[in-house]
């Protein structure tokens, strides 16, 4: 098998666990359990969501150059996060800051994005965010490399999930005063590109250990 396939074949897994919460061992039962036709249907159609959205990455790359990677995924705790009024993240938690500065809401929600016209929308309205909190709706994440771009993605999970925790309490949130937000996300932002780059590929050695028959 060529090997650029397989590199691909397995980022292509690790952008369908983040996006949609399943592993392989999940799969595995799933391959097992359902009738090969019933099977190939929802890989048909998860095919096709990932088509569409490399798709729709492609067109924004084009509108964003500096955006070589575009995930949009309806992960459950960004998502809710985006579906309150206000500000999604409220910087309250250390994890958030890292996204300080960088992100960017889109209060309108319009639907389903049949055709072109929503992707260019989006892609527009971005200016120099990486990270799109899209109303009623998902998050999209940019960036200039695959792993720059799913570090991002996995993170903002985190950080949402850490809010909606501390949302639930009922307490008042306590935000981390300006200065300092700005202070941490320099902080972490150095050698953000690397830590990145590193920590995708450890999920694939996790993968090719735990699951070798996925680099066959």
């Amino acid at each position: 098998m060529n090997p650029a396939a397989t590199q691909r074949g397995l980022l292509l897994l690790v952008i369908t666990t983040v996006g949609w919460g399943m592993n392989w061992p999940a799969m595995k039962v799933l391959l097992a359990e359902l009738p090969p036709l019933t099977t190939r249907a929802i890989g048909g159609g998860l095919g096709f969501i990932v088509l569409l959205g490399v798709v729709l990455a492609q067109r924004q790359s084009l509108v964003v150059p500096r955006a070589k990677a575009a995930f949009h995924t309806h992960m459950p705790n960004a998502t809710a996060l985006a579906m309150l009024e206000g500000p999604p993240l409220v910087w309250a938690g250390q994890s958030s800051l890292k996204f300080y500065g960088r992100t960017l809401v889109d209060e309108d929600y319009n639907g389903l994005a049949l055709d072109e016209s929503e992707g260019d929308r989006i892609a527009a309205s971005i200016g120099d965010a990486d990270i799109v909190f899209m109303k009623n709706h998902g998050v999209m994440v940019v960036g200039a490399t695959v792993a720059e771009a799913w570090d991002d993605l996995y993170y903002l999970e985190r950080a949402a999930e850490a809010q909606r925790l501390a949302m639930g309490t009922g307490r008042k949130l306590k935000p981390v005063p300006p200065e300092m937000a700005a202070r941490t996300y320099a902080q972490m932002r150095e050698g953000d590109r690397e830590s990145a780059k590193l920590h995708l590929e450890s999920i694939k050695r996790i993968l090719s250990r735990e699951e070798p028959d996925f680099m066959h």
